[in-house]
């Protein structure tokens, strides 16, 4: 069963690497990037980046049941996709000094009259044997146990594909629930490798061979890679060094299932997981250099969220607001400022393959080569969506080697950002907002629901629709020649009434969406929360969702 994910959460990177070709080690070592979660003890989560350098002779990698088939005919496709990165990934460790020990489970037998089985049945039990090392390990701790798991299962199989294949597997003679026989052939078992699905014997392994150290590739993430005797609870329980290496594994999920998101999005979710929870991840390109393996299937947009600002909290209302509305069809990642250096962004190489950046940052002045990213991802024509301070995200006096971009506004959001009514409070009167003349029929509003206002002034102006925001109303005219207004906030009778959200063509053409809202309470409006879904969609140019539904995405 499947609980609401980091109902309060923060992702927060205090430090990073980004690398296209593997970190500088020794001939025998590997330099590595070590990423993991951490909850504090406000319940905020920190994504933690930690570099270490491993002995490869200190060093094992597991195949985890790479199997030669499945009767997920999509999970047959990914772990054809994955076998030559992780036949690649092995030799190069193996040539450092690695030991690889190959684990197709239930499918040992086939290898018995392999060496590397052979060489396994010598090595003497280990003295050190863990009690219960034999056992699938469901949880970790009971951390573990309370969150559960973010995601239910299943396979995103066509059906009628699934019908036809478990078809061909019993022309083939094979079981079509369990069809798997050996590992995939594409991943080589050289002699001095070692075969095992058995717990007390992968063990009885690492230790006599002095293993510190272990990598685990292979599939699935939420089920054998975790859960098996020689897996990431397994290995990480017991004190050894593990890392999943996370662009080298799949996720068994439908979208069908709970949380009812994109199949890629579920295995990113169970990454994030066991981040939290198990073992560090690392990427394969630590080792072979290049890029992260990405899977041809996963043709989601890239979101990425660039977040540094305290007052509003978007730190923990975006990354929530992220899984309800958006791992349904997006990949998204995170750039946030550093805890420490507020002009610092970590992961922000993101945005190289971005298409779409969202931004909520206040008064922030980043190393001049980060600025020149974000000018460069404008300039590329590719889409903005801003929220509350993005307004002002990067006006301020920058320290040296860092820049300010003042002119954001004007020339990426089409704004004029010039202060806001104080109206918080018991003292001041609320704001309200309505659909500007002439807009109702825009696309990012459909769905939006506004009249909610009880006020005795909620039509005080002549609307017959308004909505009562929590967000202070911003001083925003006059806006950009070329802006298309959406919402009209007022206070009280206060005039002049202001634009609360509006589009723009910015000035490397692509589309913009900015509104004025944001404060955290806007997060669990829905009239909010299908304002800025549709913002996204309209802003990648995809069909709007009328009436988005809310989507249940993993653990507390």
């Amino acid at each position: 069963m499947t609980k609401p994910l980091f109902a309060a959460a923060i992702l927060l990177a205090v430090s990073t690497s980004s690398q296209l070709a593997p970190l500088e080690a020794a001939p025998n070592e590997v330099a590595l990037d070590l990423r993991s979660r951490q909850a504090d003890e406000e319940g905020w989560i920190q994504i933690i980046h930690e570099k270490q350098t491993w002995d490869a002779r200190e060093t094992a990698v597991i195949v985890c049941d790479m199997w030669d088939t499945h009767h997920c005919l999509n999970a047959v496709r990914r772990v054809k996709q994955l076998a030559p990165r992780i036949d690649a990934l092995v030799r190069q460790m193996r040539d450092k000094g690695a030991i690889v020990i190959h684990a197709p489970s239930a499918c040992v037998k086939f290898y018995d009259d392999h060496r590397a089985r052979k060489q396994t049945l010598l090595v003497p039990q280990a003295d050190n044997l863990p009690a219960e090392i034999g056992v699938w390990l469901h949880w970790i701790s009971d951390a573990e146990e309370e969150a559960g798991l973010p995601i239910s299962g299943g396979e995103d199989d066509d059906l009628d594909e699934h019908r036809r294949w478990h078809e061909q597997l019993k022309a083939m003679g094979r079981n079509p629930r369990a069809p798997w026989t050996r590992q995939i052939d594409t991943i080589e078992i050289q002699n001095s490798d070692y075969i095992t699905d058995d717990g007390a014997e992968n063990w009885s392994i690492l230790e006599h061979r002095n293993i510190q150290n272990v990598m685990l590739v292979g599939v699935h993430a939420n089920m054998c890679v975790a859960g098996r005797p020689f897996g990431l609870r397994q290995m990480a329980k017991h004190g050894k060094n593990v890392v999943l290496v996370r662009d080298l594994t799949d996720a068994m999920y439908g979208p069908a299932q709970a949380p009812f998101v994109d199949h890629h999005s579920g295995n990113d979710l169970i990454i994030e997981h066991l981040e939290r929870y198990v073992c560090p991840t690392i990427t394969s390109d630590q080792v072979l250099g290049g890029q992260p393996l990405r899977f041809r299937g996963d043709r989601r947009p890239h979101i990425v969220m660039l977040i540094g600002e305290v007052e509003y909290r978007t730190c923990i209302t975006l990354p929530r607001f992220a899984r309800e509305r958006l791992y349904r069809n997006f990949r998204v990642s995170y750039a946030f400022a550093d805890s420490r250096d507020k002009n610092l962004f970590h992961d922000l190489d993101a945005i190289r393959d971005a298409d779409l950046l969202l931004v909520s940052v206040r008064r922030r002045t980043p190393p001049a080569e980060q600025v020149q990213l974000i000018r460069d991802y404008v300039d590329s024509g590719r889409p903005v969506v801003g929220i509350r301070t993005a307004s002002h995200a990067f006006a301020a006096d920058p320290p040296a080697g860092h820049e300010a971009w003042n002119a954001f506004e004007p020339e990426v959001l089409g704004g004029n950002y010039k202060g806001h009514h104080g109206n918080r409070g018991p003292q001041h009167p609320p704001t309200y907002v309505r659909v500007a003349d002439g807009a109702a029929g825009h696309p990012i509003l459909a769905g939006c629901q506004l009249g909610d206002s009880s006020s005795d002034d909620s039509t005080s102006n002549g609307a017959t629709s308004e909505h009562k925001t929590t967000s202070w109303l911003y001083k925003t005219l006059p806006l950009e020649a070329g802006t298309d207004i959406l919402l009209m906030g007022r206070v009280a009778d206060r005039q002049p009434h202001e634009p609360a959200a509006w589009t723009y063509i910015h000035r490397g053409g692509g589309r913009t969406f900015y509104t004025s809202l944001g404060h955290p309470d806007d997060f669990d409006d829905p009239m909010f929360k299908q304002l800025l879904t549709g913002a996204v969609y309209w802003a990648l140019d995809m069909p709007v969702p009328a009436a988005a539904e809310g989507v249940k995405t993993g653990q507390r």
